[in-house]
């Protein structure tokens, strides 16, 4: 089985490793306007990772641990937060800066400019610090998720402590970076791929990659892949397969 990246709408990405194991990144997806009906039930997930804690990151999590019982990878307090509610011993927590692996999956939590809180209808608790995760395993390009983020200068650091070739950045502006801003973020990573995501979920955010795209240096514009929701890409050593 081939390795693919599959965007599942907004900021929900599911990757599924050659093994067929599948691993999805901030699922949202019961109400999420921009994931259609058939991808809400997922069949299978061994894996969740959470960049932080909003409802449009995390709104599926208890149901995917309940069907699914998967690992679940994020900072110390959000793993808290669910393992409280959810039980269960496969919360994976860790910080900032650090890396673990996991059934041969490697997990590096990068920082992001962002807020991060979880509410269950009773008010908001902290969920703490933001991140961006770069994603590792035998034989793939190192996959790189933003979050929800501002563009910062210590991009130039994640290219060089973990070399991403596949970049996945908000461009949606008003809660995250713009179209500016992450053009300049694609700059500074240089990855061979370039996936927007966090846009045009809501009307208050940009309803297209076009502006992005025009921000790009003219030689990073063939980097950049804009998958229909659903669309299965090739997940390859070198980047991605359309």
């Amino acid at each position: 089985m081939n390795a693919r990246i599959t965007l599942l709408g907004h900021a929900t990405v599911k990757l599924t490793l050659p093994d067929g194991r599948v691993l999805i990144i901030d699922p949202w997806l019961t109400d999420n306007p921009a994931c259609p009906d058939e991808l809400k039930t997922p069949d299978r997930c061994d894996m969740i990772l959470l960049t932080h804690g909003h409802a449009d990151h995390v709104g599926d999590v208890e149901r995917l641990v309940k069907a699914h019982d998967p690992w679940v990878v994020a900072n110390f307090d959000l793993c808290a937060v669910f393992q409280k509610r959810t039980g269960g011993e496969r919360y994976r927590p860790m910080n900032t800066g650090g890396t673990q692996t996991i059934d041969g999956v490697r997990i590096s939590l990068t920082q992001a400019f962002h807020s991060s809180g979880v509410d269950f209808g009773d008010g908001m608790i902290y969920g703490g610090m933001p991140n961006g995760l770069v994603v590792g395993f035998e034989g793939l390009a190192p996959l790189y998720h933003a979050g929800d983020t501002d563009v910062f200068s210590d991009m130039h650091l994640i290219a060089r402590l973990f070399a991403p070739k596949i970049a996945l950045l908000p461009i949606g502006d008003h809660f995250t970076m713009g179209a500016k801003g992450a053009a300049l973020a694609a700059e500074m990573l240089g990855a061979n791929s370039i996936i927007p995501i966090h846009y045009k979920t809501f009307p208050v955010l940009a309803q297209s990659a076009d502006a992005f795209v025009d921000a790009l240096l003219v030689p990073l514009r063939s980097t950049v892949i804009v998958p229909e929701v659903g669309q299965e890409l090739g997940w390859t050593f070198e980047g991605v397969a359309v």
